[in-house]
C-alpha cells in the first residue's frame, strides 16, 4: 500500500496539480506580495522556451522526411490541416449556439468597471490578407526566423527541407536521419530534466497570477466564465472522444488517462508551445503513436490548432453583443465564424493577451470598449483553452496515425 502511495505522488502530473492548488492558496492569501514567487515561474518558462524552437525544427524535419517517403504523405497532410480547420470552425459554432442559449451578457451591469473601458485596442484588430499571410510565412533568413521565434516561418522551412531530404537517395540521407534521431533523444532527455522542476515553476506562476488578479473581477463575468468552461468541457470530453470513437481505434479512456500530464502542464503554462515536448513524449511513449506522425502533426497543431481560442472568440463576441444590445444577423454570425477560424491559424501558441478577439468583434460590428475587462483575466481563460488545444493536437495525431503505413510505426 505504501508503495502505491509513493508511486502516486511521484507522478509529475499529480505534483503539478498539487503545485497549482498550493499556488492558488498562497496567491489568494498573500495578494500582490505573492509576486515574490514569480521568478520561479519565469525560470521554468525560459527553460522550456529554450528547448521548444530547436525541438520543433528538428522534429518537423524528421517527421516530414519520414512521411515524405510514403505514398500516404499527401493524405496525412490534407487530413491534418482539414482536421484543425474543421474542428476550429465547429468550436466557434458551438460557442455561438451556447451564447444564444445561455445569454451570458444579458443583464450584466458594467457600471462598476467603467474605468476599464477603452478604445485603445480598435487599431489592433487587423487580420492580414491571404496574400500577405502567405508571403509572411516564407522566411528570407531561416536563422533570423529561429532567433525571432517566428514559428510559421520555421515550420515552412523545416517542412520544405524535410520533403527535400525525403527525395534524396537513402544511402546518402541515412547519416542525417541518424543525427536527427540522436538530437531528438537528447532534447527529450533535457526536457525530462527540466520537468523535474515543473512543480516549482507552476507554483510560482499560479501564486503570481492569483495574487495579481484575484477572483473579484470574475464576479462581473461569472456567467460568461461558466458557459466558457462548459463549452471547453463539452468539446474536450464529448466532441474529441467522439472523434476518436469514429475515426480511430484508440480506447477513449486510455487516451484521456494518458493526456492528464500534458493537460496539467498546459493549464499551468498557458502555452501550447511550452507543452509540446510533454505532448510529444506522451503520444510516442504512452499512446504508442509513430514518431514520424507525432513529429509532423504535433508541432503543426501547437501552431495552428486553436479550438479553445475559437470557443473563446465566439463566446466573447456573443457576450459583448448582448451587453451592448447589438442585434446579430446571419452575416454577423458568418463574420464571427470566418474571422475566428481563419484568424486563429498561425496564432503563436504562447501565453499572453490575444488581440485577435478585437478582429472578431470588429468583423461583426460589436463594440470593443469593454475588452480590457477580459484582458485582465486572460491568463485564467488562456490556461483553460490551452489544455483543450493540446488535447485536440493529440486527437489529430491519433487519427492521422491510423493512415500511416505500418512499416513507419514505432
Amino acid at each position: 500500500m505504501q508503495k502505491e502511495k509513493s508511486s502516486f505522488f511521484s507522478n509529475i502530473g499529480v505534483q503539478i496539480i498539487i503545485a497549482m492548488v498550493l499556488g492558488t492558496i498562497v496567491g489568494f492569501i498573500m495578494k500582490e506580495d505573492a509576486s515574490m514567487f514569480a521568478p520561479l515561474g519565469t525560470i521554468f518558462i525560459h527553460l522550456i522556451k529554450m528547448l521548444v524552437i530547436p525541438l520543433i525544427a528538428v522534429s518537423v524535419i524528421s517527421g516530414t522526411m519520414n512521411l515524405g517517403n510514403s505514398a500516404s504523405a499527401g493524405k496525412i497532410g490534407v487530413t491534418t490541416f482539414a482536421f484543425f480547420l474543421l474542428t476550429s470552425a465547429i468550436a466557434v459554432i458551438l460557442a455561438i449556439v451556447l451564447g444564444e442559449i445561455f445569454q451570458p451578457g444579458s443583464g450584466v451591469d458594467l457600471s462598476s468597471v467603467k474605468g476599464m473601458f477603452s478604445s485603445e485596442y480598435a487599431d489592433k484588430g487587423a487580420v492580414p490578407g491571404i496574400l500577405d499571410t502567405i508571403i509572411g510565412i516564407i522566411p528570407t533568413n531561416f536563422f533570423q526566423s529561429l532567433t525571432n521565434a517566428n514559428i510559421l516561418q520555421v515550420l515552412f522551412f523545416c517542412l520544405f527541407f524535410g520533403i527535400a531530404l525525403s527525395k534524396v537517395d537513402k544511402s546518402k540521407s541515412k547519416v542525417i536521419v541518424s543525427i536527427l534521431d540522436t538530437t531528438i533523444e537528447a532534447f527529450i532527455w533535457m526536457i525530462n530534466v527540466v520537468m523535474k522542476i515543473a512543480p516549482l515553476g507552476v507554483f510560482g506562476l499560479m501564486a503570481d497570477a492569483i495574487g495579481t488578479f484575484g477572483f473579484d473581477i470574475l464576479t462581473i463575468v461569472t456567467k460568461l466564465f461558466l458557459v466558457y468552461v462548459f463549452a471547453i468541457i463539452f468539446f474536450g470530453f464529448v466532441f474529441y472522444p467522439l472523434c476518436l470513437k469514429l475515426f480511430s481505434k484508440m480506447p477513449v479512456m486510455e487516451f484521456m488517462y494518458a493526456m492528464k500530464k500534458p493537460q496539467a502542464v498546459a493549464l499551468s503554462t498557458a502555452s501550447s508551445m511550452a507543452t509540446l515536448p510533454v505532448t510529444l513524449e506522451v503520444c510516442e511513449e504512452e499512446l504508442k503513436l509513430s514518431k514520424s506522425t507525432c513529429s509532423f502533426v504535433l508541432p503543426l497543431g501547437a501552431t495552428i490548432n486553436m479550438s479553445g481560442n475559437a470557443i473563446y472568440y465566439g463566446l466573447v463576441a456573443m457576450f459583448f453583443a448582448q451587453v451592448f444590445n447589438v442585434e446579430l444577423n446571419t452575416a454577423s454570425y458568418i463574420a464571427i465564424i470566418l474571422t475566428a477560424t481563419i484568424g486563429s491559424i498561425g496564432q503563436a501558441g504562447v501565453p499572453g493577451p490575444t488581440f485577435l478577439v478585437v478582429a472578431v468583434l470588429l468583423a461583426a460590428g460589436i463594440p470593443i470598449e469593454g475588452l480590457p475587462l477580459l484582458f485582465a483575466l486572460d491568463r485564467i481563460f488562456d490556461m483553460i483553452r490551452t489544455a483543450l488545444n493540446i488535447t485536440g493536437d493529440a486527437v489529430c495525431a491519433v487519427i492521422v496515425d491510423k493512415y500511416a503505413p505500418k512499416e513507419e510505426k514505432a
